[in-house]
């Protein structure tokens, strides 16, 4: 069987694009022309020239991960072994991007009920991740988990995160009342090398570490150890996922939008927000790929909502992405796509081979509303309704364009985190922003902060008792 390390097969494997349904000669007046497409030539060039002069600076060191790691994923696979051999479960304690991509990569290369599989049947331990700090969330997962037997990845660069700090807190505790001494052996910490409050707790408890690299921010993070840990010990072939990544960033390696997939979706992308299509749809039709579409949410509008520009004029720009899968959505939120308000774009992400194939059987031979399914598969059901859903969008005018992956793989997986990583900096380029910043953020932390006491949010804390009373008459 082929595998990455042949160029033949890495070539079949390649990401296409297909965006004839962007175009006006397909969907009308509100598609584009090749003039229009032309007109961003320039300003496509200039993004791609900005972010190929920053590879690997500031806070773009993610461009070089599929690089620089080789000895990190040795360590990686050797940990990943003697997890899998020791334990029964394992938990990533993070939030945002650090939970959101090892739980994308989980739910589209593993068994769609991994979790439910005998023990025989999966490659790793029990997987879950807590993205969240709601008690009846961590109440739920102590009573599915045997803590002496989990080991627990927590994920965050500062060790300062609330979220996942409360998480470890927690865990820590139960795990020191069950464990003792012994304890630190269930926890991996993934954090910062030098900076931080989780690096000294490495330090004072010896926990077993990876290092988030200089200039990776959370939500380019899955293709460095925070991603790749958690996929190896479930099994996953990372080297490939790292080999994926490569291989389209020589695929973009071109400042033409006909050769460049990532900088095409970047422009169509910009030029839609200039037509007022404020809502961005990321339309997985695969189910392996439904949480493909939270990560990417997490990426594009972190990235790109932001007030002010790099010359530091006002801007209030960005694009609200919305997460659909289809099938299901179309019998949700389909109608308002192709009817409601033209404020959209949908991206839809197709597969040309699924990993099996459900043949339907004849059956219902006098309802014609339901034979004409016999001889068909699921395959052919899937893919019919993908391409009949993108047509009906393009015959009401609707702006949608297609990412086909030819099969869902470790491989086409990388190639697919690594090209929306590119769209998404290019498009930040274009807008003249910093993609790579979340000061939004950080007004909600502080609020939080002083809330709860944090030392030195004493002035916030007043801020928010002086705050005006809520009225009765707006309660209802």
């Amino acid at each position: 069987m082929l595998n990455y390390r042949n160029k033949d097969w890495r070539n079949s494997m390649r990401l296409t694009l297909d965006y004839n349904y962007m175009m006006k000669k397909f969907i009308g007046a509100d598609g584009f022309t090749d003039a229009e497409l032309n007109e961003m030539k320039e300003a496509a060039a200039d993004a791609f020239d900005y972010v190929a002069d920053n590879r690997g600076k500031g806070m773009m060191g993610w461009t070089e991960l599929p690089y620089n790691q080789d000895a990190i994923v040795e360590d990686i696979l050797a940990t990943a072994k003697a997890v899998r051999r020791k334990f029964k479960y394992f938990v990533v304690l993070g939030i945002g991007g650090s939970a959101l991509g090892p739980i994308a990569v989980f739910n589209a290369l593993c068994h769609l009920h991994y979790n439910d599989l005998a023990p025989s049947k999966r490659k790793g331990p029990k997987f879950y991740v807590e993205d969240n700090v709601d008690p009846e969330r961590m109440a739920a997962l102590l009573d599915v988990i045997e803590p002496e037997k989990t080991c627990f990845n927590v994920i965050t660069k500062s060790g300062a995160t609330s979220e996942t700090m409360t998480q470890y807190l927690v865990i820590n505790d139960i795990l020191k009342k069950a464990l003792g001494d012994k304890a630190a052996e269930n926890i991996i910490a993934t954090t910062d090398e030098k900076k931080g409050n989780l690096i000294k707790l490495v330090r004072e408890f010896g926990y077993k570490a990876f290092v988030i690299p200089d200039g990776v921010g959370g939500r380019f993070s899955e293709l460095c150890p925070v991603g790749l840990l958690p996929a190896a010990v479930l099994g996953i072939d990372i080297k490939e996922m790292l080999a994926g990544a490569k291989y389209m960033d020589g695929v973009c390696s071109k400042p033409s939008v006909s050769k460049n997939p990532a900088l095409a979706c970047a422009v169509l992308q910009i030029m839609a927000m200039k037509r007022g299509k404020n809502v961005g749809v990321m339309m997985p039709y695969a189910d392996s790929l439904k949480l493909m579409a939270d990560w990417y949410c997490q990426l594009w509008a972190e990235s790109l909502g932001k007030n002010v520009t790099l010359d530091g004029k006002p801007c209030n720009v960005g694009q609200t992405p919305v997460k659909s899968l289809g099938v299901t959505d179309q019998h949700s939120q389909v109608q308002l796509y192709t009817e409601g308000p033209f404020d959209k774009v949908v991206t839809f992400l197709s597969v040309k081979d699924y990993r099996t194939v459900v043949e339907i059987p004849h059956g219902c031979e006098d309802i014609p509303d339901v034979s004409f399914l016999g001889g068909h598969t699921m395959n052919e059901l899937i893919q019919a309704e993908n391409k009949a859903t993108a047509y009906a969008l393009a015959k009401a005018g609707r702006q949608n364009y297609t990412i086909e992956l030819p099969a869902v793989n470790a491989f086409t997986l990388g190639e697919l985190m690594y090209l929306f990583e590119l769209q998404t900096a290019y498009a930040g380029a274009m807008l003249n922003i910093d993609t790579f910043n979340q000061p939004g953020v950080e007004a909600g932390k502080q609020a939080t902060y002083a809330l709860l006491g944090k030392p030195g949010y004493e002035a916030k804390k007043q801020e928010l008792d002086s705050a005006p009373a809520a009225e009765a008459k707006y309660q209802v």
